[in-house]
């Protein structure tokens, strides 16, 4: 069955839960919620991110890798009152003033007769005489038949017990809320800027009955992988082992301009004056040293991150090579990229100190465009 909800962003999907989380904490809501989503998409990165943004514990429990004993607990028997009781498992929270998350993977892939027990703990929030504290959040987590992954159709008796949220890999919300805030290689997300079809091919590739498709989690390995392999032969294979030859034939192309253009360090490292000479040919090399700047920002860069940045929007004036490229769009978005992450890192004086974002920002004002 199709999940009949709109579809949103991860970033969206974890503002409604941080919502959630707060109505439940005001004691004006208390239900659980369910992420739909390809395999890949990040509906377990969601939930870590609410876990820490709150303070939380948080409780993961595969649902494929158990057995319904395993959330009911195993029986005892109680001689003196001459009944049956039971332990209670160690994966359900049980401290009251503690704030926890419960969460509840793969539940459309987990067997079904694994499913009644989840009844009660989406719904009356206990198993068996285990009752969840108030201090608990429950999510639940799957893919649906249709992604091609196994999964097993919802019924009424469990759709019915929580909020549906479908999460969609969207480019954009994926570059600010986690490429960048999570450091990913700069190669990575210049691509995806460029490319933001390829961030999740998964319905082309089911449809052309091929097995590896790019997502999120994907693109991350590639991130590593960059990091990791120095062999460029040996890379590349493992590239094209997580995105698909063609994707990887096309991303190598892109990755070796970026390597052998992109000089993040040395140009920090430069006088002003020999920085016009280092700055990439390409809208892909550009990109990524956008992205790259934003990953060294630090302390004791930000005056040589912002002088660069800010460089990029009159390039043309030296740099007739690079006329042809959206340099001022290019440096709008790398500012805006690059004061969200100043602005989380408690950086925001040190911008305001700068002569050259004071330069920058004085000509948008003076544009309208502030």
């Amino acid at each position: 069955m199709a999940v009949n909800t709109g579809r949103v962003a991860a970033g969206q999907a974890l503002g409604v839960l941080q919502a959630g989380w707060r109505a439940q904490q005001a004691g004006t809501l208390r239900t659980a919620y369910m992420l739909h989503g390809k395999p890949g998409v990040g509906k377990t990165q969601i939930v870590e991110a609410l876990a820490r943004e709150i303070g939380a514990t948080l409780y993961d429990v595969r649902l494929t890798t158990i057995e319904p004993q395993d959330l009911r607990g195993l029986p005892y028997y109680d001689h003196e009152a001459q009944t049956t009781k039971w332990y209670r498992p160690e994966d359900l929270p049980r401290d009251p003033d503690q704030p926890a998350v419960l969460f509840l993977d793969e539940l459309t892939a987990a067997a079904p007769q694994i499913q009644p027990t989840v009844y009660g703990l989406l719904q009356e929030r206990r198993v068996g005489n285990h009752h969840l504290p108030d201090s608990v959040f429950l999510v639940a987590a799957g893919n649906q038949v249709e992604d091609g992954a196994i999964a097993y159709d919802m019924g009424t008796g469990l759709s019915d017990r929580v909020i549906h949220i479908a999460v969609q890999a969207q480019a954009a919300d994926w570059l600010e809320n986690f490429a960048i805030p999570h450091g990913l290689d700069p190669a990575v997300q210049s691509f995806i800027k460029v490319r933001p079809d390829l961030l999740d091919t998964t319905d082309a590739t089911l449809s052309d009955g091929h097995m590896i498709a790019c997502t999120p989690r994907s693109w991350e390995r590639v991130s590593h992988i960059l990091r990791a392999v120095e062999d460029r032969t040996l890379r590349n294979i493992m590239v094209s082992g997580t995105v698909g030859d063609a994707v990887a034939a096309e991303f190598a192309i892109v990755a070796d301009d970026i390597a052998a253009t992109v000089r993040v360090a040395d140009m920090l490292e430069a006088a002003p004056a020999d920085r016009i000479a280092m700055y990439p040919g390409t809208l892909h090399g550009l990109t990524a040293l956008i992205y790259g700047l934003i990953g060294a920002l630090r302390r004791e860069t930000v005056l040589d991150v912002v002088q660069v940045m800010a460089t990029v929007r009159t390039l043309a004036q030296r740099r007739p090579d690079l006329a042809g490229l959206p340099l001022g769009e290019l440096c709008t978005y790398g500012f805006e990229a690059l004061i969200r992450k100043g602005l989380a890192d408690g950086l925001g004086p040190d911008f305001l100190a700068s002569p050259d974002y004071q330069a920058y920002q004085a000509e948008r004002d003076a544009m309208g465009l502030t």
